[in-house]
């Protein structure tokens, strides 16, 4: 295996592990806290449950781009990662954007603190730390590449 190709498979295994963000909300939230919250407007679940089939349906889609579309192509991976930036950047704008629709990041009595910091917090800047190792290393490795 070449060291292009060593690269690639480091950035496959980066992606794979940022694309867990796509299916984590889906065990957090279908649950009575957030799917079945009877506190929740009907319609506001409906749009919940949409969101988290959205996230499960891109989860399989990015991990099939990641290992399994062929030929290979570098631009899967790109395309995986530029799909998995607006994820995680989706939930960094709903959390600056929190004062305008009075939102919060916790949920009393569900979310669980890992050092006083609250989980999705931890978890989604571990997250995007991978995927910012993942967009260094596939800029940095040659383009050009052999189908496999």
């Amino acid at each position: 295996m070449s060291n292009r190709d060593k690269a690639y498979r480091a950035v496959q295994i980066l992606l794979t592990i940022t694309a867990f963000e796509f299916f984590g909300p889906i065990v957090r939230d279908f649950n009575a806290s957030h799917a079945w919250n009877p506190d929740w407007d009907p319609h506001a679940r409906f749009h919940l449950v949409w969101q988290l089939a959205t996230m499960g349906m891109s989860g399989v889609a990015n991990v099939w781009l990641i290992w399994f579309r062929r030929p290979f192509d570098v631009s899967n991976l790109w395309l995986s990662v530029f799909w998995q930036i607006t994820t995680i950047g989706g939930f960094w704008v709903s959390c600056l954007l929190m004062p305008v629709y009075a939102g919060r990041v916790t949920m009393p009595n569900v979310h669980m603190y890992i050092f006083g910091i609250d989980e999705n917090i931890v978890v989604f800047t571990i997250l995007g730390a991978f995927l910012i190792g993942a967009i260094a290393l596939l800029a940095r490795t040659p383009r050009a590449f052999a189908a496999r």
